[in-house]
């Protein structure tokens, strides 16, 4: 039986078993889901294990367990570390959705439900290369699923500690990556850094009658508007002094495209100026992700005495993480509009990544989902973070870390009605398996 074979004939059975992983609301940020975590780290466990999976294990490090399975590499074969997440991100406003989030439907050849595409549809891909190989891949294998990315694997670094050599291997598959279009596959070389950090602006020690004094005393809401503000220049480039910018990229994103994969609404126009890919992948760029302020109904003619906004920051591949902070709390303390107090508490850092595809083991990627899909594999950026790109690296000298993706453009993976293109996964897996039949010559 050719690889194509024995990849069509797993793949209903990935498939249903992926619909079921899905169906499990493992939202890793909210308390309430935290049995629901569990039950999917528990539920990608016996995956492996069905799949003849020697050695399977939950792996902790203080906080969600990462999924960890093992298979021996044969005598002379690399070993290879197959990376996803089993953990998804909130759903958003209900309503919004076509169908439940977590009751996953095909329509008109994608799958849609929360984590079909982020990152559920990456330990599929992982699932069908290992069961086309019937359990028996041809090289080592070890894999790594964790349950904390969504929320920046805040004990990834005890764990990866604690366990050196099970997440140690020759070449790790990162499938969490970005496709550049339906058909069309990407290998990525780049990706932005992160941090995030929750400023509060106080301006009074409790909240006054915006009648008698509003005219003459700021209100926290507006200082914090006006703070914020300052975080980009007219143009909407960013405008935060120390934050470096990266050589722009060779390749560059239609505008028109973007706009329509974004949702942009018609007379928006687009932050900052230059390559639409160097803003999206190798130059900083700042959000404001939350805010904390009374709400519209509960809302009173008061002076607020405080608020707060959550202010995400990523930041060029090659930029320091701590040095970006320090750049942050520099700009946010410099300019405080009068004269509020202003607190930051930073909540993650991570470095981005730069990978260097000239290595032989990524050309041999670059055949294997060229043979795939039909069509060479484009070499772009993202402007996500995943920084245990960065970890795994670092920790294994002469390893080669490859970002591989199920998801593309449209997937709007973290938005209302995530979906996974099915033909582009299929694609996927036979990539994967190939790629590890071709390691082990």
């Amino acid at each position: 039986m050719s690889v194509t074979e024995s990849v069509n004939a797993v793949l209903p059975s990935v498939i249903a078993d992926l619909k079921r992983l899905i169906a499990i609301p493992s939202v890793s940020s909210l308390p309430e889901h935290h049995d629901d975590v569990l039950a999917a780290a528990d539920t990608v466990a016996d995956l492996l294990r069905g799949v003849g999976c020697p050695e399977v294990r939950l792996l902790d490090g203080g906080g969600k367990p990462a999924v960890y399975g093992h298979f021996p590499a044969p005598e002379g074969a690399p070993t290879v570390l197959l990376y996803a997440h089993y953990d998804v991100q909130p759903t958003g406003d209900a309503a919004g959705w076509t169908t439940d989030a977590f009751s996953p439907m095909e329509r008109e050849g994608r799958l849609y439900a929360r984590g079909s595409a982020d990152d559920k549809g990456g330990i599929a891909v992982h699932l069908a290369a290992l069961r086309a190989f019937d359990g028996k891949p041809p090289v080592g294998v070890k894999v790594f699923i964790e349950g904390e990315e969504e929320i920046g694997s805040p004990s990834m670094k005890d764990l990866l500690d604690a366990h050196p050599e099970e997440t140690s291997a020759d070449l790790f598959i990162i499938a969490d990556s970005m496709n550049w279009q339906v058909g069309q596959p990407a290998l990525t070389t780049t990706l932005r850094g992160l941090i995030d950090a929750v400023v509060t602006v106080s301006t009074l020690e409790s909240g006054v009658h915006s009648g008698q004094y509003g005219g003459l005393v700021p209100d926290a809401v507006t200082a914090l508007c006006r703070l914020l503000s300052t975080l980009h220049d007219e143009e909407g480039n960013v405008a935060i002094k120390g934050l470096v910018q990266d050589p722009d990229p060779e390749v560059d994103y239609d505008h028109d495209a973007l706009r329509a994969e974004a949702g942009v609404l018609d007379g928006v126009e687009l932050f900052g100026d230059g390559k639409a890919s160097a803003r999206m992948w190798t130059r900083p760029a700042v959000s404001i992700v939350g805010i904390d302020t009374t709400s519209i109904k509960d809302a009173s003619n008061t002076l607020i005495p405080s608020a707060r906004a959550k202010v995400s920051v990523r930041i060029a591949p090659s930029q320091d993480p701590v040095a970006a902070e320090a750049a942050l709390r520099e700009h946010l303390t410099a300019n405080a509009p009068w004269g509020a107090r202003v607190e930051i508490d930073p909540e993650r850092g991570g470095s981005g990544t730069r990978i260097d595809l000239s290595d032989p083991r990524a050309r041999v990627a670059v055949e294997a989902l060229e043979e795939a899909f039909g069509v060479a594999p484009v070499e772009m950026g993202v402007g996500g973070s995943i920084p245990i790109a960065n970890e795994f690296a670092e920790r294994n000298p002469g390893s080669l870390v490859l970002l591989t993706a199920v998801v593309d453009p449209t997937s709007r993976m973290h938005g209302l009605n995530e979906s996974l293109d099915m033909g582009d996964f299929a694609k996927a897996a036979l990539a994967e398996t190939i790629l590890l039949a071709n390691l082990a010559t």
